[in-house]
């Protein structure tokens, strides 16, 4: 696969106070790359020099095997940018707001017409461009912001939480638009706070803390960075947080249990081999089990175990 974009050690300060690192990653052609991080952690200030907005203090930025430094107009006529705050008229219709941003990129006449169908029936909206964008909801308003990215049809897109506050449905209809942009090759960074989003679309993930990238890889490489892929979670009737602080030290001591909202939790490799040894070992106890699953290990554990935080915690 071409490489689309690629930063090599970049890093930017405000003054005093460094935004970004030492940063390197890259994007390819047909790929969903993720870019998760906290507030705060330098995804933007990052996203911005990519989109040749801010210049690098250090590094530098490869598109397509070209060195950018200095030469931002190599990339914005292939870039497409979606914002996470929806930048329309809500005057104009959403036929008119594709037409406009599609002036934009130098397009008119018939050739832009055509294309402002194209996405139009691209982004589900066909029989709703002639609507006043007033009238639209938040996540129709959102699948037009997306569409008028792609109007000079981009190599590379970077979509900043496109779909906050989207209905279900405006949700799916992005999600089936950015498998179809990968698949007929668009390269596209996407920032998100919602884990889920990120396991289902984006074929390798970079976390970012602090301005540096902690970790990178597919979802089932970032697994792997956990120290067991499954959770136990008992509850007992009875005993309170004490009395089941003393069940952990003691009988379930070489499981390595803890005690979290008055829950027992047991880390696992493989919680199905283990939950008859844990029953045993909780003896006369495990009569009194009130509730027990067991969790197989997702993206917002990786996150956890690597920050201390959640993804959504500023």
């Amino acid at each position: 696969m071409q490489r689309i974009i690629s930063a090599e050690a970049l890093g930017y300060s405000y003054g005093q106070q460094r935004a970004v690192g030492s940063v390197s990653f890259h994007v390819e052609a047909g790929e969903v790359y993720g870019l998760l991080g906290p507030n705060g952690a330098g995804k933007t200030t990052l996203i911005n020099m990519l989109a040749s907005l801010l210049t690098p203090d250090s590094g530098r930025i490869l598109f397509k095997g070209a060195d950018l430094t200095g030469r931002p107009e190599l990339i914005r006529p292939q870039l497409g940018v979606v914002p996470q705050e929806i930048s329309l008229y809500d005057e104009l219709s959403g036929r008119e707001n594709l037409a406009f941003f599609g002036t934009l990129y130098g397009m008119s006449g018939n050739a832009l017409r055509q294309r402002v169908e194209q996405v139009l029936e691209q982004v589900g909206l066909a029989k709703d461009g002639g609507r006043r964008l007033g009238s639209y909801s938040g996540g129709m308003k959102r699948r037009i912001n997306i569409g008028a990215s792609l109007l000079h049809e981009p190599h590379l897109i970077l979509m900043d939480e496109p779909t906050v506050g989207v209905d279900p449905q405006s949700r799916n209809y992005i999600y089936e638009l950015i498998s179809g942009l990968a698949a007929n090759g668009t390269a596209v960074l996407y920032t998100t706070h919602y884990m889920e989003e990120a396991q289902r679309l984006c074929s390798r993930i970079g976390i970012m803390d602090h301005g540096d990238m902690i970790a990178e890889g597919s979802v089932d490489e970032l697994l792997e960075l956990l120290p067991a892929r499954d959770m136990i979670r008992i509850r007992l009737d009875g005993p309170d947080d004490n009395a089941l602080q003393e069940i952990a030290d003691g009988e379930l001591a070489s499981f390595g249990a803890t005690v979290e909202r008055g829950m027992l939790l047991i880390q696992a490799d493989n919680a199905g081999r283990q939950l008859a040894a844990v029953s045993a070992a909780l003896g006369e106890h495990a009569a009194r089990i009130s509730d027990l699953a067991v969790e197989r290990a997702n993206l917002e554990n990786v996150f956890l175990h690597l920050t201390g935080r959640s993804l959504r915690e500023d």
